[in-house]
């Protein structure tokens, strides 16, 4: 059985309207509160190279996210590749269950 496709749609709604949500969010940050919600990403080394986006400035959007607040928290780091994994913090968590309509946990089509 293959994986589906994440939807880049629905990536896209999810990470803008976060955006909205909170408007300390760059649209970087709220593109990996979306992806770690949606499955798509949990780490920084995939956001970045699904996304295209260099490693280094992944890393510190999400050195930006861990430290304003509880939106995201760092779950572990490979000292040797910079691999950061991370998942949502409790305000993280808040701001995602405060998407409306709420945005699919499947993104199987």
């Amino acid at each position: 059985m293959s994986r589906a496709e994440p939807d880049a749609g629905v990536f896209l709604d999810a990470a803008e309207r976060l955006a909205c949500l909170d408007a300390r969010l760059s649209p970087l940050q709220a593109g990996l509160l979306a992806a770690s919600h949606l499955g798509i990403a949990g780490d920084s080394r995939s956001f970045s190279r699904l996304l295209g986006i260099e490693h280094a400035l992944v890393l510190r959007e999400l050195a930006g996210l861990a430290e304003d607040g509880d939106l995201l928290r760092i779950t572990g780091r490979d000292a040797r590749t910079m691999r950061t994994h991370y998942v949502p913090g409790a305000e993280g968590a808040r701001l995602l269950a405060a998407l409306d309509p709420p945005v699919p946990l499947s993104l199987a089509g």
